[in-house]
């Protein structure tokens, strides 16, 4: 955590489609509930819930939101037949997907996801820059769409309070879960690890009970 707290200091604040790896404590894979403070779209009453624990620091992550998650949100969130919920991991890049992580929190419940798919869509040029000026411009440019000022940007991603209890969730979900990489998926009583067309969702879904 020290690492990534001083990156967000210098930020001015405080190749394969496999996954990005983390080393996870080991634990039991557990059942597929959410945890508290998870954050979900859909219907929550919904007879699949689809988990996915992804980073904001992760290409591969990237890749499926860009890719795949349009077209899983408009057949499976929008008519209600799924429960889609995201767990907050830090592989990859982790002070960018740290620095993420809190400016959607701080966005509020209603623009969390507009925020993870700003970050996940700014993906390439914030892992590609070994500046951290840029990397932070990236993140201020979307910070600004949502109407935050500078000074918010930054009391918002240099609370120390925040990204510790940051660090809890990802650990906590780690253990629970024993979760190795990202993406991975739990949709049912099946484990997807790695990048998953739709195709391989469709099949995944289907078989866990939903159409």
């Amino acid at each position: 955590m020290r690492a990534i707290a001083s990156f967000l200091i210098c930020l001015g604040l405080a190749a394969t489609l496999m996954a990005c790896s983390k080393p996870a404590p080991a634990g039991g894979g557990g059942g597929t509930s959410a945890l508290p403070e998870a954050m979900s779209l859909g219907n929550p009453q919904a007879k699949v819930t689809v988990n996915e624990f992804a980073s904001l620091g992760c290409p591969i992550c990237a890749k499926w939101n860009n890719e795949v998650f349009p077209a899983f949100k408009a057949k499976y969130i929008d008519t209600g037949k799924v429960h889609y919920v995201l767990h907050e991991f830090l592989t990859g890049d982790q002070p960018v997907a740290a620095a993420g992580f809190l400016l959607a929190r701080c966005a509020g419940k209603d623009k969390y996801f507009q925020v993870v798919d700003a970050v996940f869509r700014q993906e390439e040029p914030l892992l590609e820059s070994d500046q951290n000026g840029a990397k932070r411009d990236a993140l201020v440019k979307i910070a600004q769409s949502l109407g935050m000022t500078n000074d918010q940007f930054n009391a918002c991603v240099s609370n120390d309070a925040s990204l510790e209890a940051l660090n809890r969730r990802s650990d906590a979900i780690a253990r629970k879960y024993d979760i190795q990489s990202t993406p991975t998926f739990m949709i049912g009583s099946q484990t997807l690890v790695g990048f998953q067309d739709m195709a391989a969702m469709d099949k995944a879904i289907a078989q866990a009970g939903g159409s």
